[in-house]
């Protein structure tokens, strides 16, 4: 008696979702199996890359894939910088949910329905027209989605005063093993039944399940803002400076930091006006009720006057605008210093800045590297730059002993290996130098709750196999 024929898992999933939904063109294949990482990662070319429509679709590719052992690896628009979102098994998907883009905004309870593919520009330029707000702005929120901004836990300049994407997560829908579907939490302001699940998806980097629908939490639109320029001639003013805004009773929205060379990069690629002569600057907004940030904001140029730092308050909404464009372009700006980019985003204690600033300094002169800082120092929350000529094989390894060391000088001081990037691939090593050996077999316990095979991005945060079955 002849045996039946097994039909081949891709052509599985195609029957599952119609062909239509599951693209197994080469070239599409290798469009998707890049995301924006700035530095060389362990990558695949994956069997096919699916485009599900709703949760039925992805629940459907659940259930083939993990009867047939196939990894999935979930996609937004690929704008993360730690590999995240690169397939790293030829006999992989990938799950792009471009196509899932609707959601419905509830004004009466400030919450929102959404689904992941939805980019968060177009959804914060939504409800600020009803008069509501979604404060998380990574650089990238005018491409990235929030599915991926779920995923990544992301942040940005905003997130000292309002908090990063996790505070405004309400409640998820998600597909995990064997396609079950889970639901947690609703578009209310306390629920505290329960372990916190719906946290726990949050900044789990597609490694748990795959996220179809998220309740967002929204709050009142600001009426005004406001932006101050401040001007150091030493890197240690800077910490004293934020320390003082800080302690002064004004919570600022934003306060973003630049270094001499970062100044220097963005002027070289797009001048604003900036100063070429300093060492630092820093951009500080203040947000709220018209009055308040007038007055705010006055303050903040008074108290860094006192202190003989120059300060500049922009004088309108224009000249504001302008200020945070060369913060902006600070990404597109390093790639004309060197052929390669090691970016990582470190954080520190607020209180350890100052001391801090001038150690990361000391390391890149150790390593002879070219080194570019900015990021969010209200936060503590930096991006720490190491620039090199990719033609140069030892300058790349002596960039990657550098990175070893700054993470070491963060942990020393009580901080983190990430504020918002991610783990995904360029950071697993250091995961376990943060969490230690009982910390991390614990998040591989959680890890493997939810996904005992190891199917669900693999390799990224957590280093199993795939297929791995304990």
């Amino acid at each position: 008696m002849l045996g039946i024929l097994k039909k081949d898992p891709i052509e599985r999933l195609i029957s599952a979702l119609g062909k239509d939904k599951v693209n197994t063109s080469l070239v599409e294949r290798k469009l998707y199996s890049y995301d924006a990482t700035p530095i060389p990662v362990e990558r695949s070319v994956p069997s096919a890359v699916v485009f599900p429509e709703n949760r039925d679709d992805v629940v459907k590719l659940v259930e083939v894939c993990y009867e047939e052992n196939i990894p999935v690896f979930p996609r937004g628009a690929g704008s993360g910088l730690t590999g995240g979102a690169v397939p790293t098994d030829e006999k992989g998907v990938v799950v792009s949910f471009e196509r899932m883009t609707s959601f419905e905004v509830d004004v009466d309870n400030a919450s929102a329905k959404v689904q992941p593919g939805v980019v968060t520009y177009e959804f914060q330029k939504h409800v600020e027209k009803l008069g509501l707000f979604y404060p998380p702005d990574p650089s990238s929120f005018k491409y990235s989605t929030i599915g991926g901004n779920i995923a990544e836990n992301a942040g940005g300049p905003r997130c000292l005063k309002y908090g990063v994407t996790r505070e405004y997560v309400l409640g998820i829908e998600a597909v995990i093993k064997e396609g079950k579907v889970i639901r947690t939490g609703n578009p209310i302001l306390k629920d505290v039944a329960g372990y916190d699940i719906t946290k726990l998806f949050v900044g789990s980097e597609g490694t748990l399940g795959l996220l179809t629908e998220a309740v967002l939490k929204l709050i009142p639109k600001p009426q005004a803002r406001a932006t101050a320029l401040a001007l150091f001639n030493n890197l240690e003013d800077v910490g004293k400076a934020v320390t003082k805004i800080m302690t002064s009773g004004i919570f600022p929205s934003a306060l973003e930091f630049m270094d001499r060379d970062a100044i220097r990069a963005v002027e070289d690629y797009k001048p604003v006006g900036l100063p070429k002569d300093v060492e630092a600057l820093l951009l500080i907004e203040v947000d709220g009720p018209r009055v308040a940030v007038e007055e705010q904001i006055g303050e903040v140029k008074s108290l860094l006057s006192s202190m003989g730092i120059e300060t500049k308050v922009a004088s309108d909404e224009k000249e504001a605008e302008k200020l945070w464009t060369a913060r902006k372009n600070l990404g597109p700006a390093l790639g004309n210093l060197r052929t390669g980019k090691i970016n990582e985003d470190i954080v520190f204690p607020r209180t350890y800045l100052a001391e801090a600033l001038p150690k990361l300094r000391e390391i890149a002169k150790k390593h002879d590297l070219l080194m570019v800082v900015f990021g969010h120092i209200g936060d503590g929350n930096l991006h720490v730059n190491f620039l090199y000529d990719k033609a140069n094989p030892e300058e790349e390894e002596r960039a990657e002993r550098a990175v070893d060391e700054v993470f070491e000088l963060a942990l020393s001081y009580h901080g983190s290996i990430t504020g918002e990037h991610g783990v995904g691939l360029t950071k697993r090593k250091f995961l376990r130098w943060q969490f230690g050996d009982t910390g991390y077999e614990l998040l591989k316990g959680v890890k493997l709750l939810f996904d005992p095979k190891n199917l669900f991005n693999p390799g990224k945060v957590i280093e199993l196999p795939a297929g791995y079955k304990g």
